[in-house]
């Protein structure tokens, strides 16, 4: 059996760490042995700030995509909505209006004269 060395250490931080250790880890050496081991193999240091944490990147995310989301709704009225519609009014299947040539010669309507002659009744 190992033997046992006595550490000082300030109650409310040993207080915290038997805390962490007991929901963690069977006992407080493996939790210790576990902790050292961790900065040991990933070579950082306990002081090092390893970057952003989870709720600072689900807010760059959330922003990021709200921005996609207003890139996207723009390309669609200014670029997509219009285009879809010149293309579909060049397919579309009406036929033309038909309207008269201008060599085409127009019947002739009979014109009513705008003046009337008057009758003379001596004549």
């Amino acid at each position: 059996m190992d033997s046992f060395i006595t550490i000082r250490i300030k109650r409310k931080t040993a207080k915290r760490f038997q805390s962490f250790s007991r929901t963690h880890f069977k006992s407080h050496t493996e939790a210790m042995e576990t902790m050292l081991d961790f900065f040991l193999y990933n070579e950082i240091s306990p002081k090092q700030i390893l970057g952003p944490t989870g709720r600072t990147l689900e807010q760059v995310f959330k922003k990021r995509t709200s921005a996609i989301i207003a890139i996207l709704r723009d390309m669609e009225k200014s670029q997509t909505k219009p285009t879809l519609a010149m293309i579909h009014s060049l397919f579309e299947m009406e036929e033309p209006t038909k309207r008269p040539l201008i060599l085409e010669k127009k019947e002739i309507e009979e014109v009513q004269p705008k003046f009337h002659e008057r009758r003379n009744p001596n004549h």
